[in-house]
């Protein structure tokens, strides 16, 4: 199955924006791209009240970036490029008017737990386990890190950054506040998030956007702070370490 980024306009104003890569829906710099224009262009739409964010599949939420190209990267400039895709899409996420609802089905590793922290309420099944396992390849979850400690506070985020080989579960992840709710399988995911969406839909657009203002205050430096993790990433990818550890992927 081809990778893809995709917008379909649901029922009452819900918008569903969908994404997938064969890879265990793992995001290369040009799906990124994708994904931060069409929630970009989302939130621009008048005609969109509420947001819906998924991938395809059933295994993995996201693995988080793509490797095939995390090995190729030789330079600053392209380093910091790389990195700087899940920067704009948490970006978009943010600067976004319009709430957004997680959808996460299944696992969540780097990246991936990101986009789950990005969004503004966010639900999973009980296989949605995390995993920030970014410092075992010689760099650090530095992009996502704002996001996900937004959401779950330092304490949580120091846990899963250090205890970077073993994955916490869906469980821990709601009591640490990624998750709002947890259900059983997709099924049942699938009729929560409708109908948490549905109900959103209703209310008022200036409330929402208001709400939404609120949730996000504090972070107008994201853009800069962002920027400047990624290309902190960007120095660290090029490390001996890094390449010796990225070595074992090729």
């Amino acid at each position: 199955m081809e990778a893809y980024v995709t917008r379909r306009d649901l029922q009452d104003g819900i918008t569903e924006i969908a994404f997938f890569h064969p890879q265990h829906n793992a995001l290369p710099s040009g799906m990124l791209s994708e994904l931060a224009e069409t929630i970009h262009a989302c939130g621009k739409d008048n005609l969109v009240e509420v947001i819906v964010l998924k991938s395809g599949g059933d295994r993995t939420f996201c693995a988080g970036a793509s490797f095939d190209e995390l090995v190729q990267i030789d330079n600053l400039e392209t380093g910091t490029a790389f990195f700087s895709g899940f920067a704009n899409v948490i970006n978009a996420c943010r600067k976004c008017p319009k709430l957004i609802i997680g959808r996460v089905q299944g696992k969540a590793v780097g990246g991936g737990v990101g986009l789950a922290a990005a969004a503004d309420y966010c639900l999973a099944t009980e296989h949605a386990s995390i995993r920030l396992s970014e410092i075992t390849i010689g760099i650090g979850p530095f992009v996502i890190g704002p996001a996900v400690e937004r959401k779950i506070g330092l304490a949580a985020f120091s846990q899963l950054s250090i205890n970077a080989t073993e994955f916490q579960s869906a469980q821990w992840a709601k009591e640490k506040g990624l998750y709002a709710e947890i259900h059983a399988d997709v099924q049942q995911l699938d009729q929560a998030v409708m109908k948490i969406a549905s109900s959103l839909a209703t209310t008022s657009p200036e409330a929402r956007t208001a709400l939404k203002r609120v949730f996000w205050d504090g972070c107008e430096n994201w853009d800069a702070l962002l920027a400047e993790r990624a290309a902190m990433s960007g120095r660290l990818v090029l490390s001996d370490f890094t390449k010796k550890a990225l070595a074992r992927y090729r």
